[in-house]
């Protein structure tokens, strides 16, 4: 049997020139957009004096470990806000996918009866919220979660977003051909969910999960407003603590000008100590964009099809 021949698509193919010059152009801004990482860190390992003399320079005259010694000095506080801060952001997005995964499912079931009212619910909290003080009384007054693990996992467990875009996602690329053979065959709702719609929703649930750790790694308003409790204050609060505790130092031993007020103030770090914050709070984050980035590339790829 003579094999059929393949013409290739000319709207699919690229030339080497421009492929040369495509590559180029992709490198070349990759450099650019490490440029700003790469002076934080070398910002972090430089002096006060050397800041202040030559500004924020890719050389600079002086190094030190002045910001990183100034965070050792805290002991444990540190670790414990970090273990705080990738308990909540695990724990809380696992949670998060369970919840939001499973109504984004049940929405995009074109045979549910109340599909269209739940819909109109989850988008209804989109334009309209109680917002800030009906959020504290509830979780203060009723629910009593504040100075607790769960004030970082109750309250933001479902992104109506987030769910719209999830059920988005399963209706555009899981035929409902599927869902029709999987009920002829006996199958309930749960065994859909998990052999049929977890399967092929992976770069979906990557693309979210991504988006939830994120946000949650850089919540520091709700150990600000919610936490007194010193082993649950996140990592991102301690750190604006932190910074906010030094500059309160520095405008008062300027307004006192005593030898001693002098004295803190040259001794205290300031620029360098917020690189040094930067650079501890961004390197967990910058780990995990591997794990999820060869799902991105197989939502790109999902829509194509195979002629």
């Amino acid at each position: 049997m003579a094999k059929e021949k393949v013409t290739p698509n000319r709207f699919n193919q690229i030339s080497a020139g421009w492929n040369l010059a495509f590559t180029i152009l992709l490198i070349g801004t990759s450099f650019f957009m490490l440029i700003p990482l790469v002076l934080v860190i070398i910002v972090s390992f430089s002096s006060e004096a050397s800041i202040a003399y030559k500004g924020f320079s890719f050389f600079p005259s002086e190094w030190s470990l002045a910001g990183y010694k100034y965070l050792m000095k805290m002991g444990d506080q540190v670790l414990d806000s970090y273990i705080i801060t990738i308990t909540h952001t695990i724990l809380g997005t696992l949670m998060s996918l369970a919840v939001m995964t499973l109504y984004a499912y049940v929405i995009s079931l074109k045979n549910f009866k109340f599909r269209k009212f739940y819909t109109w619910i989850l988008f209804f909290t989109m334009l309209f919220s109680g917002g800030l003080v009906p959020a504290y009384i509830m979780n203060v007054r009723y629910l009593q979660i504040d100075n607790t693990l769960w004030i970082y996992l109750l309250p933001s467990l479902v992104s109506a977003y987030n769910v719209i875009i999830l059920r988005t996602f399963i209706l555009s690329t899981i035929p409902d051909s599927l869902f029709e053979a999987a009920r002829i065959d006996g199958a309930g709702h749960f065994r859909v969910f998990i052999s049929i719609v977890l399967p092929l929703f992976k770069a979906g649930i990557a693309t979210i999960a991504l988006f939830n750790v994120v946000n949650r790694w850089n919540d520091w308003f709700t150990g600000m407003l919610y936490i007194k409790d010193s082993k649950l204050i996140p990592l991102q609060t301690l750190l604006k603590n932190l910074q906010d505790n030094i500059d309160f130092l520095k405008q008062n031993a300027q307004i006192a000008g005593t030898p001693d007020g002098l004295e803190l103030l040259d001794s205290l770090p300031d620029q360098n100590l917020r690189m040094s914050c930067t650079i501890i709070v961004i390197v967990p984050i910058l780990c995990a964009y591997p794990f999820f980035q060869r799902y991105f590339v197989q939502g790109l790829t999902l829509g194509s099809v195979k002629g």
